[in-house]
């Protein structure tokens, strides 16, 4: 690896808010591939620290789930990053969300590779799975891994309230210039300066007939506790310990993604939320899980962490009720144990890349209160192995046990027959992988993806219109030998109240 170097350009933007970058976000819209990583949430009760925002990147990769492998081209872009790497002195010491001491230290992604892997990327990790899918006879193109290489981001410090542009001079082969980071940076300005003229929503490929927000499901109320049922006495027959089952909502789109999603964010902030546009679908999300984090020392070691939710209950606004309610979260033995079984699941997934006798749990079953409801996390940490890059820590881990259950690829198998389609995006993973060495997966819950109708029917979804966009969002909860299958349902339902919230005002 050579040695780091500073960031070619950065510059402080004091004509932004940090408190919203909605406007900005707005103004690049006509820009393809736009991402926004947002720590959305009210700061009494988001841990993030940081958001990003870019756009069109100067490489793309997509693949469904027919092409070939695309985590060996994760693989290669993980190696050309450390080769192009950007000083830690440039850069936020992370290893922990405390404020630096350098006030002069930047957030943590400068430019690197940010995208998608969706749930059904285990594919080429798991070929069993694969089997299966093609067994049920389900389509092979299906979202697989979507990313792309961006040589820019606005970044924002919520601590310090602060937002810089920084820009790195990335090119598609993975060399830094001085001379195009300059030029990057102030197309960008120019960007962030000019009054698009709004699109045409017909543009998005929406049609103006479609009014209707009737929300279908895969599951009646009795068919999904059925299939919890179902679990438990697989779990009673050894098969698993506990399996996540999810039933997919859906209802046509009648506004665009980045409007819906200024009305999640705005309905249910969260530290993990993101917009990413993947070209051929959209995903919108207001998670308030992460998935992996990657920070580096001063020492040169990767400390990693993961936030594992499990254990939900609503959260009514009544401080005297979410009080009662939390403090039956935190007593319920069932959560209790759905939590550590994931808290072990995800330690033995860390020790196959991290150092010997690195891996601790830091945090175990504690109560976290969100917008609309309150989870048990936990958190799990460790030390990268010298040998091991970002994409084996992903490739480990991936996807996260808390949305699986345990043993993992059976976990996973009894998924796929019992909700009889892929879940694309949902339960998949959201983030970057920084010029800097840092890193930061969210797990996509709470999440909408939108899709045109033609990309629907192709997985033989009925749509409204023609051709019509559709919100699919599916939601789910981990299933034990103690759940009960009413409550289990009904839980489903106080996940989606925030996402049917905002598509009910997306009328």
């Amino acid at each position: 690896m050579k040695t780091p170097t500073p960031i070619p350009f950065s510059r402080r933007l004091d004509f932004v808010t940090a408190q919203d970058l909605t406007p900005i976000f707005r103004r690049l819209q006509r820009l393809p591939h736009g991402v926004w990583l947002d720590s959305a949430s009210d700061r009494d009760y988001d841990r993030g620290r940081y958001s990003f925002l870019t756009a069109d990147p100067v490489a793309w990769c997509a693949a469904d789930t027919d092409s070939p492998d695309p985590w060996s081209v994760l693989q290669e872009w993980c190696r050309k990053l450390g080769h192009a790497a950007i000083g830690d002195a440039a850069i936020g010491d992370a290893s922990s969300d405390e404020t630096s001491s350098d006030s002069e230290a930047l957030p943590p992604f400068c430019g690197g590779v940010v995208g998608l892997l969706g749930y059904e990327s285990a594919w080429w990790l798991e070929p069993v799975l694969r089997h299966d899918a093609e067994a049920m006879g389900w389509d092979r193109n299906l979202p697989g891994m979507a990313i792309g290489l961006y040589d820019w981001t606005i970044a924002v410090d919520h601590h310090r309230d602060a937002v810089w542009l920084l820009s790195t001079g990335l090119d598609e082969n993975f060399r830094l210039d001085v001379d195009r980071a300059n030029a990057r940076a102030e197309q960008v300005i120019a960007w962030m300066k000019t009054e698009w003229e709004p699109i045409d929503p017909d543009e998005a490929g929406n049609s103006k007939s479609n009014t209707s927000n009737t929300i279908s499901s895969t599951f009646t109320d009795a068919g999904y506790a059925a299939g919890v049922s179902e679990i438990i006495d697989r779990i009673c027959r050894g098969d698993s310990f506990q399996v996540n089952l999810a039933q997919t909502l859906s209802a046509p789109a009648t506004c665009r993604p980045e409007e819906l999603y200024a009305r999640l964010r705005a309905i249910n902030p969260a530290p993990y939320a993101c917009y990413f546009d993947a070209g051929e679908y959209q995903v919108i999300s207001s998670s308030p899980e992460g998935f992996l984090q990657v920070r580096t020392d001063a020492k040169g070691q990767r400390h990693v962490v993961t936030r594992p939710i499990k254990g939900t209950v609503a959260r009514t606004g009544e401080a005297d009720e979410d009080e009662r309610l939390g403090a039956l979260l935190l007593a319920s033995e069932k959560d209790r144990a759905e939590n550590i079984m994931i808290v072990d699941l995800m330690r033995n997934d860390l020790s196959r890349v991290c150092t010997d006798e690195s891996v601790e749990v830091t945090g175990l079953c504690e109560l976290e209160r969100y917008q609309r409801v309150q989870h048990l996390v936990s958190t799990v940490r460790g030390v990268l192995g010298p040998d091991a890059s970002v994409c084996d820590l992903l490739a480990a881990c991936f996807p996260g046990g808390s949305i699986t259950g345990a043993p993992k690829v059976e976990a996973m198998r009894t998924i796929a027959k019992l909700e009889r389609r892929p879940r694309g995006p949902y339960c998949g993973s959201l983030g970057y992988i920084s010029l800097s060495g840092a890193a930061d997966f969210n797990i996509l819950i709470r999440t909408v993806t939108q899709r045109s109708g033609a990309a629907a029917n192709a997985e033989g979804k009925e749509t409204v219109g023609n051709p019509s966009s559709v919100w699919e969002f599916p939601v789910g909860g981990g299933i034990t030998a103690r759940s009960d299958p009413e409550g289990e349902t009904q839980e489903t339902w106080v996940k989606a109240a925030s996402l049917l919230e905002a598509i009910g005002a997306a009328r």
